[in-house]
């Protein structure tokens, strides 16, 4: 299997930096940080974590963030890619993570790995879901300029859920005949699509 983690300038810093840290340290390290890597824009560690991290691993800001940041890209390529624990060390050692870092990462993602890969089937991955339809026809008969004039139009009522604030939100979307006929004409592609899949 070709390898799917690049040594780039950036992994090899980190590298250095990860192979240098205590194997205990570094093994509750990646463990949190599988933790956290299926939410969202949120920080695997809050601010006075990172503090207590700067010490314990005597590592500046900026190195830290390095540190934290390629761990979470090799946990999300193993995830991505679906990579078994074995090969993931073996692509590890090829970047030169000591055995015992690439021990770590492979371990961890063994145990861990099938329940984020779970964990990730069940996100949303659009901010907000569709809850409703609603749907109303209007037929304008005459207008000022027009004594007899047939408009028909369909205004959709979109009732949307964003999962993060557990907001409610309303959009209305007005349709003419011809506008209708191409939205379910796309919505019969997808449809399609979707049928293929399952």
């Amino acid at each position: 299997m070709a390898s799917t983690i690049k040594e780039t300038q950036s992994i090899k810093e980190a590298v250095t930096l990860i192979n240098g840290i205590d194997v205990n340290k570094f093994s509750r390290l990646i463990s949190r940080i599988t933790q956290k890597l299926h939410l969202k824009g949120e920080k695997t560690f809050s601010e006075e974590e990172e503090q207590k991290l700067l010490s314990a691993l005597s590592l500046d800001k900026q190195s830290l963030n390095l540190v934290l940041e390629t761990s979470a890209f090799i946990l999300e390529q193993a995830l991505y890619h679906n990579i078994k624990p074995a090969s993931l060390q073996k692509q590890l050692q090829a970047i030169h993570v000591n055995p015992d870092k690439a021990e770590v990462f492979s371990q961890t993602w063994a145990t861990s790995g099938p329940e984020l890969v779970d964990r990730l089937k069940h996100n949303i991955f659009a901010p907000k879901k569709l809850d409703f339809v609603g749907w109303q026809l209007n037929l304008q008969m005459a207008q000022s300029s027009q004594a007899r004039l047939k408009s028909p139009s369909a205004v959709l009522q979109l009732g949307l859920h964003n999962e993060d604030s557990k907001a409610q939100e309303n959009v209305f979307v007005e349709f003419n005949h011809q506008e209708l006929l191409e939205f379910y004409n796309k919505l019969e592609i997808v449809q399609g699509q979707l049928d293929s899949l399952t």
